[in-house]
Formats: structure tokens, sequence, C-alpha cells
């Protein structure tokens, strides 16, 4: 039972996610975050940043450059079948009961952030966990214009992706003993991409006290 555990731990760990899975379970879960509903928890940011510094090593034989190419395939095309989702099961969603996969805080989050920032959304947001999944989603039930929101949507997988993959690449290759301390690393992710959520959450709350006084 314990090592049942151990293991559904480890299946959210980036590092034994691509020294189990390779480079296909690592496009699926990109494809995954980007834009199904139910791939919000899984660990975008750091993963990215753990495959940059593990490209090229035995545990991911594959060039940096064409892997980043694979994984901005990978993030257009699911944040396009969010978008479609979105547009498909608009009336579905807005009557849809939570559960653990689905909460309307998190699309309301998205909703927020696209009010802010409009269509710069698609780019910045693809460095927010949840966000990033929920917001194209929001998308196709509003019915932004597809052309639109494809061009930003490209953009944003292209930059997200280059910054993370690179920086864990380069960072990967001026301290090669970096991959006996992975674990530090992951957290350190885990905690850097949690900080502007707790923010938007702290400022959520705060207008909602505000509103209902």
């Amino acid at each position: 039972m314990i090592s049942t555990a151990f293991l559904f731990i480890d299946l959210f760990n980036p590092e034994e996610i691509i020294k189990w899975g390779g480079l296909a379970l690592l496009l699926f879960i990109i494809f995954a975050e980007t834009g199904l509903f139910f791939g919000f928890f899984l660990p975008g940011d750091s993963l990215l940043f753990i495959a940059g510094i593990l490209s090229d090593t035995e545990y991911l034989s594959i060039n940096v450059w064409l892997l980043i190419l694979l994984l901005v395939i990978c993030a257009v095309a699911g944040t396009c079948v969010g978008y479609a989702f979105g547009r498909w099961a608009e009336k579905y969603l807005k009557r849809r009961k939570e559960n653990f996969f689905y909460k309307k805080r998190y699309m309301d989050m998205a909703q927020d952030f696209y009010k802010r920032y409009g269509m710069m959304a698609f780019i910045l947001g693809r460095f927010l966990p949840i966000v990033r999944t929920f917001v194209p989603i929001l998308a196709g039930m509003v019915r932004i214009e597809f052309g639109k929101f494809f061009f930003f949507n490209v953009v944003g997988a292209a930059i997200w992706i280059v910054v993370m993959v690179i920086s864990g690449h380069l960072l990967g290759n001026m301290f090669p003993s970096i991959t006996e301390h992975l674990e530090i690393i992951v957290a350190g992710m885990v905690l850097l991409t949690a900080i502007p959520l707790i923010i938007s959450w702290s400022r959520n709350r705060s207008v909602g006290k505000n509103g209902t006084n």
C-alpha cells in the first residue's frame, strides 16, 4: 500500500516522469496540461525545466531544439483542443457541478486574467498553472475569433517552452552535477510558480470581501 502511494507521488515528480515515461509521456503531459480541464494539476513548468536539464542525456536522448519543436506542437494542439472543448461544452460547463477536476473558481481566475490582459493572457498565462489550462477553454466559451486566438496561442507556447527548456538546458550544461539535486530544483520551481497564484487568489479574495461589505 505504501509503495503504491509513493509510486503515485512519483508520477507527479518531473524527474520521475521523464525517467519513467521518456519523451512520449513528457509530450502527452504538456498536451494535457495546456487545454484538458483535468490536466490543471500536472507539473508543466518544472517538467519543461527538468526536460531542458536532461535533454541530450541518457534519460532524454533528443536534441534540445527538436525537443522544443515537438513540445510547442503539443502545447499548441492541447490549447486548440481546450478551445474546441470550451466552444462545444459552453452550456454544459456553466451548469456543471464542481468536483476535484472542475472548480468554478478556476474558470473565474482565468476570466479575471483575460479581462486584465486581453489577448496577452494567452502569452502571459502560459507561465501560470491553472490559468494556462482554463484560459483556452474560456476562449472557446466566449467564442474568441479562432484566427486571433491561434496566433497568440502559438506565440505564447513558443515563448513559454523556449524560456523554460533553454533555461534548464543551459543550467545543465553549466553545472553537469546538477542532475544529482533535481529534487531541490523541482521544489523551488513549484514554490516559484505558486507565488503568482497566491497573489491572484489573495487579490480576488480581497475584492470579494470588499464587494460584500
